[in-house]
């Protein structure tokens, strides 16, 4: 599932290509993409027809253009794509959603080949769509409050990858990006948060913020076809990745193999050696 940097990658590239243009033809291919819109696709059309789109949003994994005081509201689900290009392209299979625009120039549109991905329109959202409002801010957003985010940690009786990974506490953060965070702050994926210190909480979110960082100038990570930026265009991060996806190659900071356990229907990647697994509580 596309994070925080790929998302924010492709709002970097709607920026470019969609903020200022008008709505002018919604072709509606896949009913599923519009689940969330209780009103159904056709009010969808007829509410985003016409509207200029003013900017380009994102909190955590999710981001909407604001039209007026509303905003179109996307997540990316597993394999959702947001693509510009030639409207006279061929229609991939895949694509949901299209959107064309009154200055005849490039289209924009939604394809998912999964279907976990959505649209829906957001009333009264352009600031903030309600239905995302109870999504704590991301690391990278200027309200990004690191000494209440500490606390609220400190307060969880719950591993600090499971902390990581609670958009009520921080969002934007995925499998990826915990394990390499925790990597590069040395801490072990199932160390209890209340016992964090909080330089140590202080000091993996700077490991946050670094590795979000060095994504966003990779392009992002891409392990398949499935994330592609607005142009189509995949990332490659994913050869810089120091532990996920690495079980058994060595450390690249000490050289011990790569451990990879089992975790919440995934998996998590530590350094045994750099990131030692806490002592069970008898």
């Amino acid at each position: 599932m596309p994070e925080l940097p790929e998302v924010e990658i492709v709002r970097r590239g709607l920026e470019r290509h969609v903020v200022g243009r008008t709505i002018d033809s919604v072709q509606m291919l896949h009913p599923r993409a519009l689940r969330r819109h209780v009103a159904g696709p056709d009010d969808f059309a007829a509410a985003v027809r016409g509207r200029e789109v003013t900017g380009a949003l994102r909190r955590g994994k999710y981001l909407w253009l604001p039209v007026g005081d509303d905003a179109l509201l996307a997540h990316l689900g597993m394999s959702g794509q947001l693509l510009v290009g030639d409207p006279s392209r061929p229609l991939s299979p895949h694509v949901r959603v299209r959107l064309t625009f009154a200055d005849s120039g490039p289209d924009l549109r939604f394809s998912d080949q999964r279907t976990f991905g959505h649209l829906s329109l957001a009333v009264g959202g352009a600031s903030l769509p309600a239905a995302i409002a109870h999504i704590a801010p991301d690391p990278l957003e200027p309200g990004f409050d690191l000494a209440a985010v500490t606390a609220r940690i400190r307060g969880r009786r719950t591993g600090i990858k499971r902390a990581l990974l609670d958009q009520s506490l921080v969002s934007g953060i995925g499998n990826i990006y915990a394990d390499e965070a925790l990597w590069r702050a040395r801490l072990h994926w199932a160390r209890e948060s209340q016992t964090l210190r909080p330089v140590q909480i202080t000091k993996l979110f700077a490991a946050v913020q670094e590795v979000f960082a060095e994504s966003l100038s990779a392009g992002g990570t891409t392990f398949d076809s499935l994330y592609v930026n607005v142009n189509g265009q995949s990332g490659y991060f994913e050869r810089s990745l120091n532990v996920y996806g690495r079980a058994g190659q060595p450390c690249r900071r000490c050289g011990t193999p790569v451990r990879r356990d089992p975790f919440m229907n995934r998996s998590a990647f530590s350094c045994p050696k750099c990131q030692p697994r806490p002592r069970t509580r008898l």
